[in-house]
């Protein structure tokens, strides 16, 4: 029995150390008994062999029951125009070419500020509900009575940069973390073979903010985002140049695992450390189940082509789609998909030739939104994914001077939409003024927004805490936030 604790102890011996926790959990770490103890409390993120907080992604249990399970966030970049697409305003033709000189507090560059411009897009109700959806986005229009449109957004900042780190982590600063890394600190992941978060953007393009966008901040980096490629292999260097047989693989593992594990308990409180060796560990378990998951092959030619994949317009961002719709049937928490194409960082960012833009950026992503969100109600996966769709903020109702007119940044007011996973579709909520500047009915903040994605997923924001440097930090922390109920089914 007492071999079972500690190797060559005595009786004697385990009694004369100390009862302490530290002590007690030091010495049975070393034994097999002792390596699975420790393994159930590492798992339940309670300790580890010095007493020290450990973090994980293994599943968490919710606050309460919510009916989201994960979440796809169609990130666009840039900051599409809600006047264009689901924000009709007819006043704007009535008082075109005027230019409002209290709108200016709110432009980029003045000097460029035209008048206001009408929308050249029709925007028209669409199925039972009526919702109003953009001729420009066809295939979105048919999924009306699925989607919830929060027309009263509004935020703080009109700059790409810190807007962006706005509607992902509440905070305007760097090295804050994500909605992402929240959901997976509050709910880890239900496949302990993939990672809870991943990001998927388009290979060898660039993106705005980079690995920002998906970072930890100062939660443990265990909760940061993996960025997967969506072409060829989903991370570089997941499989071993030389083969080698099973039993010197698993050898070979389980070696370095008692290593990493030594090293790792002789420095207390490194969670860098930590998740350095948590991400050696799954990168080993994801030689087989990444590859598979992402392998888009496996799926008929008719699903292919509902994502648009035989189309050069939609192919790269139908793959991505199509395999964020394969990660969250494995149990992957939350799959970020980026849209990032050779024009540049963030294509939504259409101060000139709108008309022309903002087609082009609807004719890419369209069909496979659309395709993904008509997958998962088949395949009756959309009641329990949250789907939200939407960029660092919108663009304004005037004209940017020249021949090719486009809109500057809009900040005061501009559109989300919800769908899937405990939201009220065919809604359409909040209200911006008559020209689609400011919002004015049901203000919606970008934390209330992170607070009602929270909410679907049965977590309470103001619950959701972390200690950091003696503070109970929360993603809603800088303002005060409300769950947006009324977009709640």
């Amino acid at each position: 029995m007492i071999e079972a604790f500690r190797e060559g102890a005595t009786l004697e011996d385990m009694n004369a150390h100390e009862s302490h926790r530290r002590d007690f959990f030091g010495q049975v770490g070393k034994g097999l008994v002792g390596a699975a103890i420790a393994g159930m409390l590492h798992d339940d993120g309670v300790v580890n062999a010095a007493n020290q907080r450990t973090f994980d992604v293994s599943p968490k249990k919710p606050h309460f029951p919510g009916k989201a399970k994960a979440v796809i966030q169609f990130f666009m970049t840039g900051g599409p125009s809600h006047i264009d697409l689901f924000d009709p305003k007819p006043a704007l033709k009535k008082h075109a070419g005027e230019l409002p000189r209290a709108f200016l507090d709110n432009v980029e560059s003045v000097g460029a500020a035209g008048g206001l411009m009408p929308s050249p897009f029709k925007i028209r109700k669409r199925g039972e509900s009526g919702l109003e959806i953009a001729d420009v986005l066809p295939h979105l229009a048919e999924c009306a009575d699925d989607i919830a449109v929060i027309r009263s957004m509004w935020t703080t900042d009109f700059n790409h940069e810190t807007g962006v780190l706005m509607m992902h982590s509440g905070r305007n600063l760097k090295a804050s973390p994500s909605i992402g890394a929240w959901i997976s600190y509050g709910l880890g992941s239900e496949n302990r073979d993939l990672p809870a978060y991943v990001a998927l953007d388009a290979p060898g393009k660039p993106i705005l903010m980079d690995k920002g966008n998906w970072q930890s901040g100062w939660l443990p980096p265990v909760f940061q985002g993996t960025r997967f490629r969506s072409v060829g292999s989903p991370l570089l260097n997941l499989h071993a140049k030389d083969e080698y047989p099973d039993s010197v693989l698993a050898y070979s593992r389980n070696l370095l695992g008692k290593i990493a594990a030594k090293h790792r308990d002789q420095r207390p409180g490194q969670p860098d450390l930590s998740a350095r060796i948590a991400s050696y560990e799954l990168a080993a378990r994801m030689q087989l189940s990444a590859t598979d998951a992402l392998d888009i092959s496996q799926e008929t030619r008719e699903t292919q082509a509902a994502y648009g994949l035989e189309n050069k317009n939609t192919e790269s961002y139908g793959r991505r789609c199509l395999m964020a719709r394969r990660l969250v049937e494995r149990g992957v928490r939350i799959v970020q998909i980026y849209m990032n194409t050779t024009r540049g960082d963030n294509p939504w960012d259409h101060h000139g030739g709108i008309l022309e833009n903002l087609t082009t950026c609807c004719l890419e992503s369209d069909q496979p939104v659309a395709a993904l969100l008509k997958d998962l109600k088949q395949r009756g996966l959309l009641d329990s994914t949250l789907l939200m769709w939407g960029g660092e903020f919108g663009r304004l109702p005037l004209a940017q001077k020249g021949s090719n007119p486009g809109r500057d940044h809009g900040a005061k007011g501009f559109s989300v939409w919800l769908g899937g996973g405990g939201i009220k579709g065919g809604t359409a909520y909040g209200a911006t003024d008559e020209f689609g500047y400011h919002a004015v009915e049901n203000r919606t903040s970008i934390h209330d927004l992170h607070a009602t994605v929270l909410h679907c997923l049965g977590l309470d924001h103001e619950r959701l805490v972390f200690d950091h440097h003696g503070l109970n930090e929360r993603l809603t922390t800088v303002n005060p936030a409300s769950v947006v109920t009324g977009v709640l089914a």
